[in-house]
């Protein structure tokens, strides 16, 4: 079938249907910085680049689908955070984000800490030479081993999240004859505005201890007593994704209250405060985040003023940015399989990939953008829907986007910001094989997460 042959879905955002989609843009070959790495282009043909490298090479050497990190553009962002917070301050990539061994190694050598929350995020850690004492190890039911693990291995802090962890890790810690830095997660009542499944300072969820009923101030009553522990700040986390800062003034607000009431009852100041991560990054154009050096000015103007007012020294602050770091960084490119004209709706773009590797519009209706990136076109846009090649009606990559009426089975089109989560979370559903993750710097590609095979699969059963 020729580029133009197949029948073209609707064109105009008057005749279609209800959905999330917008006005088409006035040019499909445009690319979006916000939404885009920072080496990313187009080169005179209209083919994306990355790193100096054509996206059909990386098609034709590591297959597709595949999720290709810029390199410079994490490290460029791993130093902006840290230059932003400065030596008064901590930054802690948050793991969960993403994590492999390379990224580990990139992370130290730009001079963040890391934030982890299983055994195994902390194994990848350890393996890939983070030193420990810069690792914090969160999480809401941490087992025994795991926390057994972290002690001795001298992690830098232990974020508890309930009254049993406090006992837990302070009994562990004595075993093992230390004395190990912890750090209270308390919900401080932020209702984040975010999906339900990503706010966690509300009460009505799994994370921390809260603050109403004066249940944070008997965790620490009980911390201080312990000698296995030693309490060394609070911490608050109020959701994902998150654009608006007043959320995190009221948290800084009554945990700085949290703060002026431990001085009061207990004589101490803690010297510790840690506002989370969550901050947003851009997925589509409508998207606004903030930089940086924003964000830092904002939260220590916060937690600055708030200290000021309870007559308490300002504490150390750390912030826990993982999203806002490598969610950016990173596109999955696919091949076009199938294209299905629905008249008067949209056209269906079925992708080699899908649900598998990026669960994230299925889970949270996220919302992302496409471009046909194998070539240029100057056909008229058209609303598609791209879905995955899974057997779930619900196997949408990007709900509502324009792409060109010209686009065939066989190009190439990529999704961007799917640095964050997509990898972290992929899965073998229909025993479909996780894609690789190909680090692009200065012209050189590499697979530092291969893509896995049958064998892979078939290893682990048994039967």
């Amino acid at each position: 079938m020729s580029r133009s042959a197949h029948p073209a879905g609707p064109r105009h955002a008057d005749v279609l249907p209800e959905g999330h989609y917008t006005a088409p843009p006035a040019d499909l070959n445009a690319l979006d910085p916000k939404v885009w790495a920072e080496t990313v282009t187009r080169d005179d043909q209209g083919v994306l680049t990355v790193g100096g490298i054509d996206v059909r090479r990386l098609a034709e050497e590591f297959g597709t689908p595949a999720y290709v990190l810029d390199e410079t553009d994490f490290r460029s962002r791993a130093r902006a955070w840290r230059t932003a917070f400065g030596q008064d301050a901590d930054v802690f990539y948050a793991g969960k984000a993403f994590l492999s061994r390379a990224v580990v190694r990139w992370l130290h050598e730009e001079g963040l800490n890391l934030d982890v929350c299983s055994g195994g995020e902390l194994a990848t850690a350890l393996s890939a030479g983070m030193p420990a004492d810069r690792i914090a190890f969160h999480g809401n039911n941490k087992s025994v081993a795991e926390i057994r693990r972290a002690v001795e291995a001298g992690v830098g802090r232990i974020v508890l999240d309930s009254f049993q962890e406090i006992v837990r890790v302070a009994h562990i810690a004595q075993e093992l004859g230390k004395r190990q830095r912890v750090q209270i997660r308390v919900t401080v009542g932020v209702e984040a505005h975010t999906h339900e499944f990503i706010a966690t300072a509300h009460e009505d969820q799994k994370f921390g201890i809260p603050l109403a009923g004066g249940q944070a101030a008997e965790a620490v009553r009980r911390a201080l007593r312990l000698d296995g522990i030693e309490l060394i700040g609070i911490h608050s986390h109020i959701g994902s994704q998150i654009f608006d800062m007043s959320g995190f003034e009221v948290a800084a607000h009554r945990v700085v209250g949290l703060l002026k009431e431990i001085r009061d009852e207990h004589g101490v100041e803690l010297p510790e405060i840690d506002l989370g991560g969550g901050l947003g990054i851009a997925y589509t154009s409508d998207d606004d985040p903030r930089e940086p050096h924003e964000i830092a000015k904002a939260l220590t103007e916060i937690v600055t003023r708030e200290c000021e007012s309870a007559r308490l020294r300002t504490p150390r602050i750390s912030v826990e940015p993982g999203r806002a770091v490598v969610g950016p960084t990173a596109f999955t490119l696919y091949e076009v399989g199938t294209i299905k004209p629905l008249d008067h709706l949209r056209t269906y773009v079925s992708v080699d990939g899908g649900m598998s590797d990026n669960i994230r519009t299925a889970l949270y209706d996220a919302e992302y953008s496409v471009a046909l990136v194998s070539r240029s076109s100057d056909a008229e846009p058209m609303l598609t829907r791209v879905v995955g090649k899974h057997c779930e009606s619900g196997d949408i990559v990007v709900r509502d986007a324009f792409l060109p009426a010209d686009l065939a089975p066989g190009d190439l089109v990529a999704v961007p910001a799917t640095g964050a989560y997509c990898r972290s979370m992929a899965s073998n559903y229909n025993h479909v094989l996780r894609p690789p993750v190909v680090a692009v710097r200065d012209g050189e590609a590499r697979a530092i997460v291969r893509r896995e095979t049958e064998e892979d699969l078939l290893r682990l059963d048994v039967g």
